[in-house]
């Protein structure tokens, strides 16, 4: 999740067709390294035959994240993706490393957007924590510029918008039967337990500055939870620098990340997480919504397009949608606190995070409006 890119507002500095997007891998940063000796040895005996591991072993990390620890493992030629959860304590229920391995390790054959995981342990003195390890996707991420590769498509941010839209209704039709997830989750009483959970979890990082306006909007939350339409699979963060796309056919995504969150539930959910992250050339340029700096000048469709294009493949009644937007402002000011509350207690070494929290009254006042 790369929450820290909330803190940007859309600036004129950023030309998303012209500047040099940043490099998808870096070397691993200072007090993220875990025991590479150990992992390699692990992973050469555990990992199918399958998986050629005869080659040179390497890390790089995929820096652009901000919560789980995500590296590139390579034998060679064979890459593979390594995910960890972040150093430090944990929220409850976060960061669940086994329950992503349970999806991705059957959700491919029914759905090829989400990678396939061929291993987990949960024994901590390989990596420090529970881990696990799928395979690499070759794509672009966008994050605010485009890449170079995919500059020459016309149209191309309404293509990205509508294919995101298309992927997340396909995800939304899926059954968990047909793969043995349909103990993933436990429907009934899913939207009141996700308010009174983030509740809970604002609570163990709080902040005296705002913790009159986060409860303000709790109570809100809580007087008007909508009744879901349909249960269905739920990523829990679906936004657009979570997928992956193929540089010559921006109409198709090619992979959706970061599957730590996925249950069952209220796919709406899933909507408003996606329109938080949205941004909107009629926002107010001084309270923009939205992630990466220059998105707002890609040309993706406005968040009532995307509405509108969703509310006609999925079939369900959006008239409550500013609802999900809301707990999702909500929710997104939780983890901006929860990141500034690891910096805080030196469990995180990222510097991204001393001042993070400093955003929350962008997320706060957006929620308070769309709840009026």
């Amino acid at each position: 999740m790369t929450i820290y890119d909330l803190l940007v507002t859309v600036s004129s500095d950023i030309d998303p067709y012209s500047d040099e997007p940043a490099p998808e891998t870096a070397p691993v940063r200072i007090g993220e390294d875990l025991n590479w000796e150990s992992i390699e040895e692990f992973l050469r005996r555990e990992l199918p035959n399958s998986l050629d591991t005869s080659g040179v072993f390497m890390v790089r990390q995929f820096p652009n994240g901000a919560a789980n620890l995500t590296y590139l493992i390579s034998f060679g030629d064979t890459e593979l993706v390594l995910r960890r959860p972040p150093f430090g304590t944990l929220a409850p229920g976060a960061h669940d490393m086994a329950r992503e391995y349970k999806v991705l390790s059957r959700l491919w054959e029914i759905f090829p957007k989400a990678p396939r995981a061929y291993l987990f342990t949960e024994d901590q003195s390989i990596a420090g924590a529970e881990m696990f390890v799928m395979e690499r996707r070759e794509g672009e991420v966008i994050r605010g510029i485009i890449p170079p590769s995919m500059r020459h498509h016309v149209d191309l941010g309404q293509r990205l918008g509508f294919a995101l839209t298309n992927a997340i209704s396909e995800f939304h039709l899926l059954n968990p039967t047909d793969v043995g997830l349909e103990d993933l989750g436990k429907p009934d009483g899913f939207v009141e337990r996700q308010v009174r959970g983030w509740k809970k979890r604002w609570d163990l990082v709080s902040d005296e500055r705002y913790d009159q306006i986060m409860n303000d909007i709790h109570k809100k939350l809580s007087e008007s939870l909508p009744i879901p339409q349909r249960v269905s699979f739920v990523h829990n963060d679906l936004k657009l620098d979570n997928c992956m796309f193929r540089p010559d056919h921006p109409d198709i995504v090619e992979a959706i990340f970061d599957w730590d969150m996925t249950t069952l539930g209220d796919p709406l959910i899933d909507l408003g997480t996606l329109l938080n992250y949205w941004p909107d050339p009629d926002d107010d340029p001084e309270a923009p919504r939205g992630g990466h700096d220059g998105l707002g000048s890609v040309g993706l469709p406005r968040r009532s397009e995307l509405i509108d294009h969703y509310a006609q493949v999925s079939g369900l009644d959006l008239s409550e949608i500013a609802w999900y937007e809301a707990f999702a402002q909500w929710k997104t000011a939780t983890v901006l606190q929860q990141l500034h509350y690891r910096w805080k207690v030196g469990d995180s070494t990222d510097e991204r995070m001393a001042l993070i929290a400093d955003a929350l009254p962008r997320f706060t006042e957006t929620a308070s409006r769309l709840l009026s």
